[in-house]
């Protein structure tokens, strides 16, 4: 092996053993935030019923919404696309560290080989999970991969937003949301979409914003509520 091989080779081990690390200590802050906040559902008891009776579906939120969204989902087992950025491999490997499984690609890189990956898993009997304007937007556009999914299964969306009582936002291209310690969150299912084949994907791509943005007023408003009762 040539010293520039065994250079590579050993700037890439340095480079995994730093993501994993800081893939470790991503999901100890995550935890460290779900110890201390106090979670409210509503409108959850279709996901329930779903989870309960082994019956298969599709989760949506916002991106800015994925910090504790890995404490939505009670069911077997859950696969999420993820870009093949570096931010992707931060974030596939932190939910591995909550049993949630990963295809790599997006929008912008691998979209269709993601989707591909994703789809066999929906076949290997995952539910599925999407970040619909993720990695790096448009904010609050949803992208064609959660549309073309719910149309290939036939398996309905979910959509789930959340908000908190107490929260920082990030300077990040989605403002991402940080509930912060003893914060009420309140998280909030809207009504199930489904996609037939065949339908427009600009349609339900604009209708199922729509529900995103609704159950993310209404956990606005309940998270609010509960402020206002705190001070």
């Amino acid at each position: 092996m040539s010293d520039a091989a065994g250079e590579s080779e050993a700037g890439g081990a340095r480079s995994g053993r730093s993501a994993a690390a800081v893939a470790w200590a991503a999901s100890l802050v995550i935890r460290s935030i779900r110890r201390t906040a106090r979670l409210r559902f509503h409108g959850d008891r279709e996901l329930r019923r779903r989870e309960r009776e082994d019956e298969r579906l599709i989760l949506a939120f916002w991106h800015r919404h994925l910090l504790l969204m890995p404490y939505v989902y009670r069911g077997r087992r859950i696969a999420v696309l993820v870009s093949r950025s570096r931010d992707g491999e931060l974030i596939a490997r932190t939910v591995a560290h909550f049993g949630i499984d990963v295809a790599r690609g997006s929008t912008s890189r691998g979209g269709a080989a993601g989707l591909r990956d994703l789809l066999r898993k929906a076949r290997a009997g995952y539910d599925l999970a999407f970040t619909p304007d993720g990695p790096r937007g448009p904010v609050g556009i949803v992208q064609p991969g959660v549309i073309a999914a719910a149309a290939a299964t036939g398996w309905p969306v979910i959509p789930v937003a959340l908000a908190a009582s107490r929260c920082r936002r990030l300077a990040s291209w989605d403002r991402f949301l940080v509930p912060l310690p003893g914060a009420r969150v309140h998280f909030v299912c809207g009504p199930e979409l489904r996609v037939e084949r065949g339908e427009a994907p600009e349609v339900a791509a604009e209708e199922l914003a729509r529900r995103l943005d609704r159950a993310e007023s209404e956990a606005e408003r309940l998270a609010a509520a509960r402020y206002a009762e705190e001070v």
